[in-house]
């Protein structure tokens, strides 16, 4: 037995849990694994695992850039390193916001080890496939992000019950870092494709507009991982309550279409632009904004998500051995491609038109 399975038993254990029946589920592209607990008297539960010393640091709130970069990539991007507290401050930042989010059972943050609440298998994407009709799912995903966008309670450190966490600015070093990983791993997937010192320079200048843009306007919290992998149907829960969220330990503050183009320029699975427009005129509604000015916005960071997201996936393939990935690329070429025809988006379109062949961006 390993050490980190007997970690995981003696935790049970002194949860009380320890003559549950343990499941482990499918993994996705972190560090972080889960098990469906079944209790004898037949209650489901779920274990987090997120051993803390398989990620590079969280980002100190007090590092300058220099900092960040030479503690690593969690640093540079704020993300939370899978940290449970981080879960857990998050977790409980949503529910009082009026949001659905797994409650915190048991927890050992120190040995990154929770049991929580389990919201069921009924991910969007799953039950769309299953016939259920998505309009009504994607408004109400919508109506769930408006909702934690009029809440408006955005304390500098989210307290929870592993512990505080700060809530940090998705900012210029992480959006700018963000994007690099497209110039950065794209030639290490395709060879031909040769960024040196001028043409990196030249991209960072592109989307400097996007990037500064991105950060002034980080004025609340985004989920950051909002999709249809990440969202439970709970049909039986009222209003915004019916959207159960997962994986949003990563939260920061951030520009509000953040989580729109998340959802709705999925990497995942294809949302008709039919769709994607209504939904997006909803939140405009909802928000009571500027439908014009939030639509430039929102194509310029999703495009630039867009690039980063192809950047992830290439060192997913090259560095990781997971070919899978390579499946989503041309749906996220597509989007990438779709919003940099869009106003606004002139310099960087012209950059992947002198650097990145027509044949390369599908």
């Amino acid at each position: 037995m390993s050490d980190r399975e007997q970690l995981r038993r003696d935790f049970l254990t002194a949860s009380g849990l320890g003559e549950a029946a343990r499941a482990p589920l499918p993994g996705d592209a972190s560090t972080r694994r889960y098990e469906r607990l079944t209790t004898p008297a037949g209650a489901t539960l779920m274990l987090m695992d997120q051993p803390p010393a398989t990620e590079s640091r969280p980002c100190d709130p007090a590092w300058t850039p220099e900092q960040r970069r030479a503690a690593g990539w969690n640093a540079v991007a704020r993300l939370s390193a899978g940290r449970i507290e981080a879960f857990a401050a998050v977790a409980e930042h949503f529910r009082h916001a009026g949001l659905s989010t797994p409650e915190i059972v048991a927890v050992d943050a120190a040995n990154g080890l929770a049991v929580i609440e389990d919201l069921g298998d009924d991910l969007f994407a799953r039950v769309i496939a299953d016939g259920e009709p998505q309009a009504p799912l994607y408004l109400a995903a919508v109506d769930a992000v408006a909702r934690l966008h009029m809440a408006a309670l955005l304390p500098e450190v989210m307290q929870g019950p592993a512990g505080d966490w700060p809530l940090l600015t998705y900012d210029a070093v992480a959006l700018q870092g963000g994007a690099d990983l497209f110039i950065e791993w794209l030639p290490k997937l395709h060879p031909d494709l040769e960024f040196g010192p001028e043409v990196q320079e030249a991209w960072r200048a592109a989307w400097a507009p996007v990037v500064a843009m991105g950060e002034q306007k980080a004025w609340t919290i985004a989920h950051r991982d909002y999709h249809a992998e990440n969202l439970i149907w709970l049909p039986d829960r009222p209003h915004q309550k019916r959207v159960g969220l997962i994986d949003f330990q990563d939260a920061v503050l951030a520009h509000p279409v953040w989580d729109l183009h998340s959802l709705l320029q999925d990497a995942r699975r294809d949302v008709p632009p039919e769709l994607e427009a209504v939904a997006f005129g909803h939140y405009c509604e909802v928000m009571m904004v500027d439908r014009e000015s939030y639509w430039r916005d929102y194509v310029a960071l999703a495009a630039l998500n867009e690039a980063r997201i192809l950047g992830v996936f290439a060192r997913l393939i090259v560095r990781d051995g997971k070919p899978r990935y390579r499946q989503f690329m041309p749906r996220m070429w597509d989007h990438l491609n779709r919003n940099l025809r869009e106003p606004g988006m002139e310099a960087v379109s012209a950059w992947f038109a002198r650097h990145v062949p027509q044949e390369r961006r599908t």
